[in-house]
């Protein structure tokens, strides 16, 4: 994955949400901190949300916006989001948050990296396990 996605203070170890709402808004705060995206971007996750769900299993969530907010995107961008004690996902629990912001097709991209470190047990583990900025960085980067 080109390393120039995540910025290290987009990488939240230590997170708790009440429900899926907050997480995906804690992600999408995250992106906007470090400049990513517009504050806009943060409902246009919540709007994909409702359309399909983000989870994609073995406690991942990889929320992103739809594709009418590609224009609120300022780079290309990814955030960690840990939650250790899980979110409730529409029945499923969901411990680590990847938030993706992407211009044009970028997300394709992104989302294929991601699916090959979350297909390989030891890396997913790794990343779901994290309390240290550093592991997250040399998994992902």
């Amino acid at each position: 994955m080109r390393d120039d996605l995540l910025d290290p203070r987009a990488v939240l170890l230590h997170e708790s949400a009440p429900d899926r709402t907050a997480a995906i808004r804690r992600c999408g705060r995250a992106l906007v901190e470090v400049g990513a995206v517009a504050e806009s971007y943060v409902e246009a996750m919540l709007e994909r949300e409702r359309t399909i769900s983000t989870y994609v299993g073995e406690g991942v969530a990889i929320p992103h916006g739809t594709a009418a907010a590609k224009g609120t995107i300022e780079r290309d961008a990814i955030c960690v989001v840990r939650f250790p004690g899980g979110v409730d996902w529409d029945g499923e629990r969901v411990t680590l948050c990847v938030g993706i912001a992407a211009k044009d097709d970028g997300h394709v991209l992104l989302l294929a990296a991601l699916a090959e470190i979350l297909l390989d047990p030891d890396r997913a583990k790794a990343l779901r396990e994290a309390t240290e900025v550093s592991q997250v960085m040399k998994e992902l980067t």
